[in-house]
């Protein structure tokens, strides 16, 4: 054996590592190449067509796939399969079923055919379905998405054959993400290839292009679990933070801690297993905050797997004695944790219909696009607004890193200047139509290109380049529910667009002048929402207030968009929900953000009850025995002055808290005798949510006051510093 061969096994190097990483990404997937294998090329035909064109298959040609996709299955070692879908209530859901069949007492055979692949059928009752099901009624289906590869879920004990489904109810209404999330995708991808033919009669298809940027938390799994407030909440409800929090940035992009690196690269790997694309890792901004994100893929793919990675990363951070927050706003004082989505359309011919190109001025069909996208987002803010409301993302829009709750859009000064030059019908300057070629040069450093727009961070809509990153998502929320929404309100504008076009085509005006009077329209009627300039100063929302546009702080209110008229007819009319599917979902938005608070506020009680007071009580005791102790022994109480304060100080602030406990626990009751979930849900958020604070402001006083010893839950130092 040669030594460069020895030295290969001893110490694997990168180019021995990168051939490990290509030989197992995909591995667990029922994807081209396992296809190719286990099922015939009529099949796989069939599955390319469904594809693409949405039209059903044929139920024997389900069969030949159900008979290779569980023979590779089996083959991989999977005993069960399961039909994986995402209900209304942000987790994935399964019901496993064995391949094996009993069919005596010592004998059985392996079943798994066309149609338990095509379609089977969980409960539907107990899901979140917003009236649509009554208990007693419970048939629901699941069906077979095509779209989305099956693949194999392992766990220490077994493995899952995981088939992609949508998750219907019996009389047909969508009780999950996935399906309105495909309606919506085909509007947007008709819409867009009928105004692509007036540039390129060649375009017959597009994709909606989707990368989700993940954000979360780790903390040590040991002390997570002394921390009640972390297990049913999520967040922490009281805590101080330490002396050094993030103020000297140093955490960000800093070198990976050890353990949190084992525990990046194990879930990496299950993840590339598992077909998830991941390219990124990195440390964020907060103390014991990370990021991890994958390469671009189809929308409805992007968010599979999102859900899919969020479950593989809890699972693996089992392994590591580690417990992931997904939580918007786990710790007060630091950044909290969004999810970045990052939106395009790709056409069938390869064109990214947000690359501005070299001279995005004479890019037309680049302008459509974008325009068109803007517009949308200015004539439904509200509804975007909505769309990434929930009770633990008002904790994050607004505060340190996070975007705020008004909406706006940020395009960099480039394209600005674009704007404004083409709203004036003239050339756009010179160093615009090269901005993209512009350069930085520094002494002995590669010539440095500048990209057309700087990126702006406090944006909650911003272009970045190619692509709108919808920035205001929350790290924990459902994708779907933000891009169902972002896909929706674009195809209609494109849609008006085209009817506008048209309009003017048909009075004779030439085509890109039509195009081009209209776009021209579009800016006038829209740059109110552009905004390039800090999204968290005080300065922006009175501008934005000047400018006539909504700062929706609390879910609640934000949530009334979903019932107006002018929503109703957008999903309602162009097929993406049915009437009672929109009034269900809003409803369960409603009802979980009630549902949240409502929980917040029982563990706050039981945290103020069994761990805060009872911890202020012994040290006060110990305090009084002191002082007690002190007197016995000739010292007055001039003497004792500042013990006698703490004291007092103490009690003061136990005598607080407990009161404003009770009075948050009397709103409650109140708010539970209301009639229907908007109205509790506000009444949450308006009479029983601001005690949060006040008895927040009592408990993290007393951790102060109090000696560590004596304090019952894990502090801030202890949780967002792994060791």
């Amino acid at each position: 054996m040669s030594a460069a061969k020895s030295k290969i096994q001893e110490q694997p190097s990168s180019k021995f590592q990168m051939k490990q990483i290509s030989e197992y990404f995909g591995k667990s997937v029922f994807g081209p190449k396992a296809m190719a294998e286990y099922v015939s090329k009529e099949a796989i035909k069939a599955v390319n067509e469904s594809r693409n064109t949405g039209k059903p298959m044929d139920r024997k040609m389900a069969d030949q796939i159900a008979e290779g996709m569980k023979n590779w299955a089996i083959e991989k070692g999977a005993t069960h399969y399961t039909h994986w879908f995402q209900p209304l209530r942000g987790s994935t859901a399964e019901k496993h079923d064995a391949f094996f069949d009993p069919t005596g007492i010592d004998s059985g055979i392996e079943v798994f055919n066309g149609k338990a692949l095509v379609q089977q059928e969980p409960d539907a009752s107990s899901f979140p379905n917003g009236g649509i099901r009554n208990t007693f009624e419970a048939r629901g289906y699941s069906a077979w998405d095509p779209s989305s590869p099956a693949f194999i879920m392992e766990k220490a004990s077994g493995k899952t054959l995981c088939i992609p489904t949508i998750f219907v109810a019996y009389t047909g209404e969508a009780l999950d993400y996935k399906a309105p999330l495909i309606k919506s995708t085909n509007f947007l991808v008709k819409n867009t290839v009928e105004v692509c033919k007036y540039f390129d009669a060649n375009v017959n298809n597009a994709k909606v292009s989707l990368g989700i940027e993940q954000e979360y938390f780790l903390v040590d799994e040991e002390l997570y679990h002394q921390r009640p407030d972390l297990v049913f909440a999520g967040r922490t409800l009281v805590g101080n933070m330490p002396a050094k929090g993030q103020q000297l940035e140093d955490h960000y992009f800093g070198s990976i801690p050890e353990r949190v690196y084992n525990y990046m690269t194990d879930f990496e790997k299950e993840a590339l297993k598992l077909g998830i694309p991941l390219k990124t890792r990195h440390n964020e901004v907060a103390p014991g905050q990370y990021e991890c994100a994958p390469m671009f893929e189809e929308a409805d793919i992007a968010i599979d797997h999102n859900s899919l990675l969020m479950d593989v990363m809890q699972s693996v951070a089992t392994r590591h004695k580690l417990k992931v927050l997904w939580h918007e706003k786990p710790f007060k004082g630091v950044n909290g944790s969004g999810k970045h989505n990052n939106w395009s359309i790709i056409t069938d011919t390869g064109i990214n219909l947000l690359s501005p190109g070299h001279s995005p001025q004479d890019n037309l069909q680049f302008l459509t696009f974008f325009i068109n996208t803007i517009k949308a987002v200015h004539d439904h803010a509200d509804l975007m607004r909505a769309s990434i409301a929930t009770a633990a993302n008002d904790h994050r829009l607004g505060a340190n890193e996070a975007p705020p709750a008004i909406m706006s859009v940020f395009i960099g000064s480039t394209l600005s200047d674009v704007l404004n030059q083409f709203e004036q019908s003239k050339p756009a300057k010179s160093k615009s139509s090269k901005a993209s070629e512009k350069k930085i040069s520094v002494y002995r450093i590669p010539e440095i290109l500048l990209d057309n727009t700087d990126r702006n961070r406090t944006s909650p809509f911003a272009f970045t380049g190619n692509k709108f990153e919808f920035r205001a998502v929350g790290s924990s929320d459902h994708c779907a529910n933000a891009i169902i929404v972002l896909n929706t309100v674009v195809a209609e504008q494109l849609a008006k667009f085209k009817k506008d076009v048209d309009a003017l085509i048909k009075k004779k005006v030439n085509k890109l002048l039509a195009i081009e009077q209209v776009l021209i329209g579009y800016v006038k009627a829209s740059k109110k929402i552009i905004f390039e300039g800090n999204g968290y100063g005080e300065e922006w929302v009175k501008e934005a207030a000047k400018r006539g546009l909504s700062n929706i702080k609390t879910t609640p209110y934000a949530l009334d968009a979903y019932n107006t008229k002018h929503t109703k007819d957008l999903f309602v009319n162009n097929s993406i929900f049915t009437k009672k599917e929109l009034e269900a979902r809003t409803e369960i938005k409603f009802e979980n953000y009630l549902l949240k608070i409502q929980i917040e506020g029982r563990i706050l009680g039981e945290l103020v009850k069994n761990y805060i007071v009872p911890s202020a009580v012994e040290y006060q005791k110990k305090l009084i025995d002191t002082i007690e102790g002190l007197v016995r022994i000739g010292q007055t109480k001039a003497q004792n002055k500042h013990l006698y304060e703490l004291a007092r100080e103490i009690s003061k602030e136990i005598n607080d808290i407990w009161e404003n406990n009770n009075k948050m626990v009397e709103e409650r009751k109140k708010a539970n005798n209301l009639d229907h979930a908007d109205k509790k849900a506000k009444a949450y958020c308006d009479k029983v949510k601001p005690y949060f604070d006040k008895i927040r402001e009592s408990a993290d006083k007393l951790e102060e006051l109090i000696d560590n010893d004596a304090w019952k839950l894990p502090k801030y130092r202890d949780l967002l510093f792994l060791k």
